[in-house]
C-alpha cells in the first residue's frame, strides 16, 4: 500500500548532504575487470577507501582472470562520452583518473572531456601492455603521447613501462632515473611522474615522485615475493582521490604508497592466478585478521607493521 502521506521533496529528509562534507567525486575512465584485480573494480574500491565518491565510466571490458589478460573489447567512444558528460553536468569532479580505455579514438574523446575541465587534476595511469598485439600497442601508445599528455597533471607508471615507451632509444650505460623519465614526459606537458618500481639493491624498490628538476618524494619498499594483479590502479585510483580531497601532491603520494602497501600486504588468492589487494584492510576488525591467519601464527606479531593508514576526515560515511 502506498504511504498516504509522502514525505514532500522539500523535506529536510529528502534534503542532500552540505557540499562542504559530502565526499568528494572522482571520476573514472578505465575498463571493468571481471576477476576484480584491477580496472574498474580497483578504483571504485580505492577511491571508496580514500574517502571520495567515485563517478565510474566504463570504456571496455577485460577478457580476463587473475592469471592473465586474453583480450580487451572496447567501448564505442561516444557511449564513453555520453557516460561521462551526463555526470559531469550534474556533480562537480575534483580529480579525473584515467586507466587503459582501450583505443586511440576513446583516448581523443576522453582529452577532448578534460580540456573543456582543465582546472581538474587529471592522473594518468600507463600500465604493461605486453598481453597486447603489437601493432595495436603502438597505436595506443601514440595517441596517449600526443593527446592524454598534455591534458595530464601527474603520470603514474612502472619504471620499466615508462622506459621502454618515453625513452625507447635510451642508451645510457645505466638505467634512466625517475627524473629521466619525468623528463621526457614533461616534453609533452606533464609536469608530475610517479615512476613505480624502480629496482634497488637488496631486494627493494623505490618508487619516485619526479619533475625534471627535482625528486619531490621517493619512499622504498620490501619486494614482495608473490605476483599481484591490479596494484597499479590501485594506487593511482588513491592517490587521485586523495588530492580530490584536498591533499598536497607529496602528502597524497606518501599516503597512496603507504595504502597500497597495506593493501599488498593484506593480498589474497580468490582464483588460481596471481594475489589480489584487498583494498578494504582497513575494514577488517583485529579479530578477522588473526582468525584469516596461521594457526600458528603469533597473537602479539603485530598485523600490520607499518604506519596506519589514516583515512581523509571525510572518509567513507555510508
Amino acid at each position: 500500500m502506498a504511504n498516504p502521506t509522502p514525505t514532500p521533496l522539500d523535506s529536510p529528509l529528502m534534503e542532500t548532504e552540505d557540499s562542504e562534507t559530502s565526499p568528494a567525486c572522482v571520476m573514472s575512465f578505465n575498463a571493468n575487470d571481471p576477476s576484480g584485480a584491477g580496472g574498474l573494480t580497483a578504483d571504485i574500491s580505492a577511491i571508496t577507501s580514500a574517502g571520495a565518491h567515485a563517478l565510474a565510466v566504463v570504456t571496455g571490458a577485460y577478457v580476463r582472470d587473475t592469471a592473465e589478460i586474453f583480450d580487451h573489447v572496447s567501448f564505442d567512444e561516444e557511449a564513453v562520452t555520453e557516460q561521462a558528460r551526463t555526470a559531469l553536468e550534474d556533480m562537480p569532479v575534483a580529480a579525473i583518473k584515467v586507466g587503459f580505455v582501450g583505443s586511440p579514438e576513446t583516448i581523443s574523446a576522453i582529452a577532448e572531456i578534460a580540456s573543456d575541465y582543465a582546472d581538474v587534476p587529471l592522473i594518468a595511469y600507463m600500465p604493461n601492455l605486453s598481453w597486447w598485439e603489437e601493432e595495436a600497442i603502438d597505436s595506443y601508445l601514440d595517441a596517449f603521447r600526443e593527446l592524454m599528455l598534455p591534458q595530464t597533471t601527474v603520470l603514474v607508471g612502472n619504471h620499466s613501462s615508462l622506459w621502454r615507451w618515453l625513452l625507447p632509444d635510451w642508451t645510457g650505460d645505466k638505467s634512466p632515473s625517475a627524473r629521466d623519465i619525468a623528463k621526457a614526459a614533461s616534453e609533452f606537458g606533464v609536469p608530475y611522474t610517479l615512476v613505480t618500481g624502480v629496482p634497488l639493491p637488496e631486494q627493494f624498490i623505490d618508487n619516485v615522485l619526479a619533475t625534471p628538476q627535482a625528486i619531490l618524494y621517493s619512499e622504498k619498499f620490501e619486494r614482495f615475493e608473490a605476483v599481484f594483479a591490479g596494484a597499479g590502479d590501485t594506487l593511482t585510483a588513491a592517490l587521485t582521490a586523495l588530492l580530490a580531497n584536498g591533499h598536497n601532491l607529496q602528502a597524497a603520494t606518501a599516503e597512496a604508497l603507504t595504502y597500497l602497501d597495506h593493501s599488498l600486504d593484506a593480498g589474497f588468492h580468490p582464483g588460481m592466478g596471481h594475489i589480489v589487494p584487498d583494498r578494504l584492510f582497513w575494514a577488517q576488525t583485529e579479530e578477522d585478521a588473526m582468525d584469516a591467519g596461521d594457526d600458528d601464527s603469533d597473537p602479539d606479531t603485530p598485523l600490520l607493521p607499518l604506519p596506519p593508514f589514516d583515512l581523509p576526515t571525510n572518509g567513507t560515511k555510508h
